[in-house]
C-alpha cells in the first residue's frame, strides 16, 4: 500500500481503488487532498499493471462533502482561483486518464463530490447516495466545471433545474437523468462496482482508451472533428497487437488474451 495522510491507494488484479480517507470530515477535500489524487492519477498513468480504477470514500456516511468549506470559507477572488486550478487539474486528470475511472458514490455527495462522478466514467452509486449541487445556497455556482458538463450531457432545462435548486437528487433519481448508471442496495455496491472492475479489466486497455478518448471529444469538440478523432482512433488500432489477438480470438472461437499493446 502507498503511503499518503488523506486518502489510500492499494493495487490488486489489474485494479487501483483510490480511497478519499477524511471520514470524519465526510471526505471533504482540502488542497493536500487534492495534491495526493493528483499524484496517484500519474502513478496510475504511467503503470501499466494497473487497468481500471475505482474511486471511492472511506465510511459509511459519503463519498466526499466535496470542498473543505473550512478552506474555502475565507478566499478571495484570487485565493478561490487558486484553489480551483487544483480541483480542475484532478477532473482533467481523470478526464485525460486512458483508463477507465468507476465512481463508486455511497452516502452524500454534495458539490465537489458531484463534481468528481460527473468526471469519472462509470457511476455506481447505492440506494442511499445523495447527490446535490447546492452552491447557490450559500452564494457561488460549482466551480470546477459541472456547469458545463451537465448542459452538455442533460440539456439546458436540467442543468439549470439542478443547478438553481440545488435540490437532493437520490440514488434511484441520479440513474433517470444520468448522473448514475446503475443504483445498487449499500449491501451489494462493493460486490457490484468489483464485478464491473472485473470486467473491464479483460477488455483490451487500448482499445478502452480509444473509446474513452472518442465519447470525451464527441461531448467536447463540433462534430466534424469528432468523427475524424473517431477514425484515427479505430485506424491506430489496426497497428497493435491487441487487435490482431481479439480477432483472431474471435475467428478461433477462444477467449482472447489482452497485453495493452
Amino acid at each position: 500500500m502507498h503511503k499518503f495522510d488523506t486518502i489510500t491507494f492499494e493495487t490488486a488484479h489489474s485494479i487501483g481503488v483510490l480511497t478519499l480517507n477524511r471520514p470524519e470530515f465526510h471526505n471533504a477535500m482540502n488542497q493536500k487532498c487534492l495534491s495526493e489524487c493528483t499524484a496517484v492519477l500519474e502513478l496510475i498513468k504511467n503503470d501499466d499493471a494497473i487497468r481500471v480504477v475505482i474511486i471511492k470514500g472511506a465510511g459509511e456516511k459519503a463519498f466526499t462533502a466535496g470542498a473543505d468549506l473550512h478552506e474555502f470559507a475565507a478566499y478571495g477572488p484570487t485565493e478561490a482561483r487558486k484553489a480551483n486550478e487544483a480541483w480542475l487539474g484532478f477532473f482533467n486528470a481523470i478526464e485525460a486518464l486512458p483508463k477507465p475511472v468507476i465512481a463508486q458514490v455511497r452516502g452524500h455527495a454534495p458539490g465537489g463530490g458531484t463534481e468528481l462522478s460527473l468526471c469519472c466514467d462509470f457511476v455506481i452509486c447505492s440506494t442511499d447516495a445523495k447527490f446535490r449541487l447546492a452552491e447557490i445556497n450559500i452564494g457561488v455556482i460549482p466551480g470546477a466545471g459541472a456547469g458545463v458538463r451537465l448542459t452538455r450531457w442533460m440539456g439546458r432545462l436540467k442543468a439549470k433545474e439542478i443547478l438553481m435548486l440545488g435540490d437532493v437528487i437520490s440514488g434511484e433519481d441520479a440513474v433517470l437523468c444520468g448522473l448514475a448508471n446503475e443504483c445498487v442496495s449499500v449491501d451489494s455496491l462493493d460486490d457490484k462496482v468489483q464485478e464491473l472492475a472485473d470486467k473491464l479489466t479483460k477488455k483490451p486497455p487500448l482499445a478502452l482508451a480509444a473509446a474513452k478518448s472518442v465519447v470525451n471529444v464527441a461531448s467536447e469538440y463540433p462534430i466534424e472533428v469528432a468523427l475524424e478523432q473517431q477514425l484515427e482512433e479505430f485506424l491506430k488500432l489496426f497497428s497493435s497487437e491487441d487487435q490482431k489477438e481479439g480477432m483472431n480470438a474471435f475467428l478461433e472461437k477462444r477467449e482472447a488474451n489482452f497485453k495493452g499493446r
